[in-house]
């Protein structure tokens, strides 16, 4: 399973990028509240993937989290925001019904508008 991130080249062409080849999902309350929190670090190819039936307005913070995190908010696989995350204090709200969490640089060629998938 990989996170590809696909982007818009013009005449309907698409780039894509794998941003990464690990990827969690946070698909039970206790994973969706413990998030990344207590973790010391995640993989350069990790992704936390959370998932909700339908979008809605979506929160994020980074108590407990000691690293920077880049967070994308989707829907319907659509970028809606990306936000990087400072650790202990970072916070960030949108739109999405699903939120993907990935080490900070991870999303830098990531823009609103574009589309990233959880591939099989």
């Amino acid at each position: 399973m990989r996170l590809v991130h696909y982007e818009a080249k013009g005449d309907d062409e698409l780039a894509s990028q794998t941003l990464a080849s690990t990827v969690e999902f946070a698909d039970t309350v206790l994973s969706r509240a413990r998030g990344l929190m207590f973790r010391r670090s995640v993989p350069d190819d990790y992704a936390l993937v959370f998932r909700f039936e339908k979008p809605g307005t979506r929160d994020l913070h980074m108590a407990f989290v000691p690293f920077a995190i880049d967070a994308l908010w989707l829907v319907d696989d659509e970028v809606v925001q990306k936000k990087r995350l400072r650790p202990w204090v970072g916070l960030g709200r949108a739109t999405a019904d699903t939120i993907v969490e990935l080490p900070a640089g991870a999303a830098d060629d990531v823009e609103p508008g574009d589309v990233v998938h959880v591939e099989e």
